[in-house]
C-alpha cells in the first residue's frame, strides 16, 4: 500500500517539496492575530512582523482535530501513513498526533505510526528527509517507523544565536542577563539533548562564537555523509551563515559540492526564540 508521510510545519518542509508528503501547520499568533504557518504566513513575512510589531509571537501545536482530518484524506486515498513531529519534549505535537492516530486505529484504518523526531526545525528536517528516501526505495509504513526509531538518537543539532533580544522578549532569559550579554556580544551555541533544548557554551563575539559551533560539531563525532544533513538560517538573508561555510570549508568541501549545500530557511518554531541571525547545522552522526 503506498505510504503518506505526515509532518509539522516546524519540519522546515512544505508539502510541495514530495509526492508523498503533507505539512500540517503550526499556529502562529502576534496579539490578536492568529496565522498558519506555511499557509497564510510565509517565512519572509513572519521574520518581518517579528522586527516590526511589538508583540511578541507564540506558537501552537498541531490539534488532534486536524491530524485526523489528515488521516482521514489518507484513509480515503488509500494511503499507510506515517506521522513524523517535533520532539514530544518541546510541544504537544506529538500527543496530539496519537490520540489522532489511536482514534484511526479504532476507527478500523489503515496503518497508522507516529515517530517522535526527538528533534525540531532541522533536527527534524532531516529525519523526515530520510523517511521520503525510504518511501522512494519503496519501504512499507511499519519498515520506515522502525528504522526511524532506530536512528533518531544519532541526530545532532547545534546552532549559533546572533542576538539574546528575542530570548529576552519571550522571558527565557531576564531581562538584566540580556542586556549584559547583548553589551559583551555573547553568541550561545544551542543543541537538542534527550528532545529538549540545551545550552552547550557561550562565545564573545561573532567570530569566536562561529569558532565555538564548529568544535561542538567536530565533537560530535564526524557526519554521515551517506545520511541526510541540513544547514539553516534564521532571518531573511542567509549571510552569517555562508560567512561560517566560508570559515570552516572543511566541514563539507570534501564531501558535498558548493551549489548542493542543503541550506534551509527555517521557520517560527524556532524563530520566535532565536530571531533573525541564527545559524544551524544537522546531520546523522556516524553509527
Amino acid at each position: 500500500m503506498p505510504v503518506r508521510i505526515i509532518t509539522d510545519s516546524g519540519s522546515e518542509f512544505k508539502s510541495s517539496d514530495h509526492p508523498s508528503l503533507e505539512v500540517l501547520p503550526l499556529v502562529v499568533t502576534f496579539g490578536e492575530d492568529t496565522f498558519y504557518e506555511g499557509v497564510d504566513l510565509s517565512y519572509e513575512r513572519f521574520y518581518e512582523m517579528l522586527v516590526e510589531r511589538s508583540e511578541h509571537p507564540t506558537t501552537g501545536q498541531v490539534t488532534p482535530f486536524v491530524f485526523s482530518q489528515a488521516l482521514d484524506r489518507a484513509r480515503e486515498a488509500g494511503d499507510d501513513v506515517v506521522i513524523i513531529t517535533m520532539s514530544s519534549g518541546l510541544s504537544g505535537t506529538y500527543q496530539s498526533a496519537c490520540i489522532a492516530a489511536e482514534g484511526a486505529r479504532a476507527a478500523g484504518s489503515n496503518t497508522v505510526r507516529v515517530v517522535d523526531s526527538l528533534n525540531m526545525t532541522l533536527g527534524e528536517r532531516i529525519v523526515v528527509q530520510y523517511a521520503l528516501q525510504l518511501v522512494d526505495a519503496g519501504k512499507n509504513a511499519d519498515e520506515i517507523a522502525d528504522e526511524l526509531d532506530r536512528v533518531t538518537g544519532r541526530v545532532h543539532i547545534f546552532g549559533l544565536i546572533d542576538t539574546l533580544e528575542y530570548l529576552k522578549r519571550g522571558g527565557r532569559i531576564s531581562a538584566a542577563a540580556g542586556a549584559v550579554g547583548e553589551l559583551l556580544s555573547i553568541k550561545p551555541v544551542i543543541t537538542v539533548t534527550n528532545g529538549e533544548v540545551v545550552v552547550l557554551g557561550k562565545a564573545r563575539g561573532a567570530k569566536n562564537g562561529r569558532g565555538l559551533l564548529h568544535r561542538e560539531i567536530e565533537k560530535a563525532g564526524g557526519i554521515d555523509y551517506d545520511m541526510p544533513a541540513a544547514l539553516g538560517y534564521s532571518g531573511n538573508t542567509d549571510k552569517l551563515l555562508r560567512k561560517y561555510l566560508n570559515d570552516y570549508r572543511d566541514l563539507w568541501e570534501s564531501s558535498v559540492d558548493e551549489d548542493e549545500l542543503p541550506i534551509s530557511q527555517v521557520g517560527a518554531a524556532i524563530g520566535v526564540h532565536v530571531g533573525p541571525g541564527g545559524i544551524a547545522v544537522a546531520f546523522f552522526g556516524v553509527a
